[in-house]
This record gives C-alpha cells, sequence and structure tokens, in this order.
C-alpha cells in the first residue's frame, strides 16, 4: 500500500542561508504563494471590469465578502468599529479556504495539514488580539479574566481557569485546522491504497475494489465540505476573540 504519510513529506526546492538562518524555499512556500497569486489574481480580475450587473466572477466575489462580512457583523456587532478588522478576517478566510482546495487536488501540497503553519496563524490572531485588546482598553482588557457574577471565595480559581483557556486558544485553533486537514487526507490516501492494492491482486479480489472506490468518492466529497468548514470555523473563532478584545468585560 501507497504510503500515507509520504504526500506530507516537506520538500526543498531552493535552498535559501539568511543571516544564519534556514529560509529555504519549500513545497509549503509555494503553495502558500501560489495562493495567494490566485487570491489577488481572482479578486483583481473579478472586479476590475465592475458593475451594476454584475458578471458571474462578480458575484463570486460579492458572495464571499457579504459572507465573512456578515460573521463579522454578527459576530463581532454593527458598530464599534468592528468592520475595521475585516480585512483581517477576510484574508484568514479565504487564504485558508484556498490551501484547504489546493491540497484537494490530486498530486498537490496540503500546506495546512502541517501544524508549524497552522500555528504560526493562530499565534498571528493571538497577537493581534492582545495588541488591539490593550490598545483598545488598556488594563481593562484583563476583566476579560474576571467574570461578572463570581463569588468572591472562588474568584481566584476561577480567574485562574480563564487564563488558561485564553493561553491554550492558540493551540485549540491550529491544532483543529491541522487535525482534521492531515486526517482527512490520510483516510483519502488509505482507501486509495486500497484501491490499488485489491486491483491488482486480481480475480474476485478485483471486483471488491468498487467497495473503497464508493467510500473514496463519499470521503472526496466530504473533504471538500471540511476543506471549506475548516476555514470557516478558523475565521468564527478569529471574529470571536476580537469580540473579546473589543468586548472584555461582556
Amino acid at each position: 500500500m501507497p504510503d500515507p504519510i509520504h504526500q506530507f513529506e516537506i520538500k526543498r526546492l531552493v535552498p535559501f542561508d539568511l543571516f544564519g538562518l534556514d529560509a529555504t524555499f519549500t513545497n509549503s512556500s509555494l503553495f502558500m504563494v501560489l495562493a495567494a497569486g490566485i487570491i489577488s489574481g481572482f479578486l483583481i480580475v473579478s472586479m476590475r471590469g465592475r458593475s451594476l450587473v454584475p458578471t458571474r466572477l462578480q458575484s463570486l466575489s460579492e458572495i464571499l465578502y457579504e459572507f465573512v462580512a456578515n460573521m463579522v457583523r454578527d459576530t463581532m456587532g454593527a458598530g464599534h468599529g468592528a468592520m475595521k478588522y475585516f480585512p483581517l478576517v477576510f484574508t484568514i478566510f479565504i487564504f485558508i479556504l484556498t490551501l484547504n482546495m489546493l491540497g484537494m487536488i490530486p498530486g498537490f501540497f496540503t500546506v495546512t495539514s502541517h501544524l508549524a503553519v497552522t500555528a504560526g496563524l493562530a499565534l498571528l490572531v493571538f497577537v493581534i488580539v492582545l495588541a488591539v485588546g490593550f490598545a483598545k482598553n488598556g488594563v481593562g482588557f484583563l476583566k476579560l479574566f474576571v467574570p461578572s457574577g463570581v463569588p468572591i471565595y472562588v474568584l481566584p480559581l476561577v480567574v485562574m481557569i480563564e487564563i488558561i483557556s485564553f493561553l491554550s486558544r492558540p493551540i485549540s485553533h491550529s491544532v483543529r485546522l491541522f487535525a482534521n486537514m492531515l486526517a482527512g487526507h490520510i483516510t483519502l490516501k488509505v482507501f486509495a491504497g486500497f484501491i490499488i492494492m485489491l486491483l491488482g491482486a486480481g480475480g474476485a479480489y478485483g471486483v471488491l475494489a468498487i467497495l473503497p472506490l464508493t467510500m473514496a468518492t463519499a470521503l472526496t466529497a466530504l473533504e471538500f465540505l471540511v476543506a471549506f468548514l475548516q476555514a470557516y470555523v478558523f475565521a468564527m473563532l478569529t471574529c470571536m476573540y476580537l469580540n473579546d478584545a473589543l468586548h472584555p468585560g461582556h
């Protein structure tokens, strides 16, 4: 059976040393650059000749815009300058979505199946939330760790739990995306391996290949849905964390 882990191997394409640091351009870097190029090209082309009667590409761009804008408004509120953070949430959503969809193409690399990438995105969100929280509320941001209405005798324990919960956000934020993409692609590879093994065995075993083929087809459809949902969940959690930074006392 083909190795299901081999598809996640990082390959060095252009070795490069930057002041003693390994800044090698890898297949992961290539697909991130490719995703950024696809997103930029799509948005530029779709909105270049924008009109009141939109083209199909313009309609798709506007649907993506409204989808993320509604997510921001519903989560963070229409006021309080929430839409100021729309570019961040939109960029995160469409970048992860594009990376996930590229990973569904046979022979392509799934960037979001690597914890280093998802952890980097999660830490970026975490740092921005801290910066926004203290810039907007000053020391009042610490009210996030002191829920209202908690009896004084359990308050120290609750505060400690809230702090641990807050510090663990980057872990859950990154592992959720990484684990779902990793597990999905491994499962697809395993069922594809079963198909090859049964066909290679010949005879009656070849007929049985229809079973893993059916399962692989169903899993592929499910994985496309997961690819979208994981981008949505990552962006939604980003909105929720930013909402905490804007309204720590709520």
